[in-house]
């Protein structure tokens, strides 16, 4: 096979992989956790079962880089800043803050909005969650990742918000975690009770730490 030929079954094996990606967004977003099964993805992508899992290798994988693909595309959508570019500045020794703590509130309001507008991604994520405990799970790495990841983000945030006040009312890593344990919590809640308002409580928080 050629360097040309090799070059080109990539491309199309990545582009194949991102059709799956979005068509399983959509899909569960539709049917919920229960309802997109392997097969109703598949089909989404005109493959079959063994096929579409000829690029991801198990369920969970899939799953596992559907969330991945959530989190890229929130990011790109809310904030302007691809996953990549969010990852380069927060991996930068002291990080600075992307933007200012009345921004990152917003964002990350609307972003619980727009979450618990799909319960079926919601499901998927507390099911994860908890199966990622697991050490040899798939989704081990990429919970491990985020949450890393969330904590720098807001402890930046915080820390600069803080230094500009001249006061410190909690400490910004602790306070960091604080609002993930939030987020996490909220989007378990939300699927007990589907009419809580997750952003208005999200906002709440922010109003106490800050």
């Amino acid at each position: 096979m050629s360097g040309t030929t090799r070059r080109g079954s990539y491309a199309k094996g990545i582009a194949k992989r991102e059709e799956i990606l979005t068509e399983a967004l959509r899909v569960i977003a539709d049917a919920g956790v229960h309802g997109a099964s392997v097969k109703a993805i598949a089909e989404a992508v005109d493959l079959s079962p063994a096929g579409l899992l000829h690029y991801f290798g198990s369920k969970e994988e899939l799953f596992t880089e559907v969330l991945r693909k959530r989190d890229e595309r929130d990011s790109q959508h809310f904030s302007g800043l691809t996953y990549e570019e969010l990852l380069a500045i927060l991996s930068a020794p002291g990080p600075e803050a992307p933007y200012d703590v009345d921004t990152a509130r917003r964002l990350f309001t609307e972003l619980t909005a727009a979450n618990a507008r799909v319960p079926g991604l919601l499901h998927l994520f507390s099911q994860l969650a908890v199966d990622a405990a697991d050490p040899e799970h798939p989704a081990h790495a990429f919970f491990l990742q985020r949450s890393e990841l969330f904590h720098t983000l807001f402890s930046a945030i915080i820390d600069e918000h803080q230094e500009a006040k001249g006061e410190a009312r909690v400490d910004p890593e602790v306070a960091a975690r604080m609002l993930h344990a939030l987020a996490d919590g909220l989007q378990l809640q939300a699927l007990l009770e589907p009419d809580l308002d997750m952003a208005a409580i999200a906002d709440a928080f922010f109003e106490l730490i800050l």
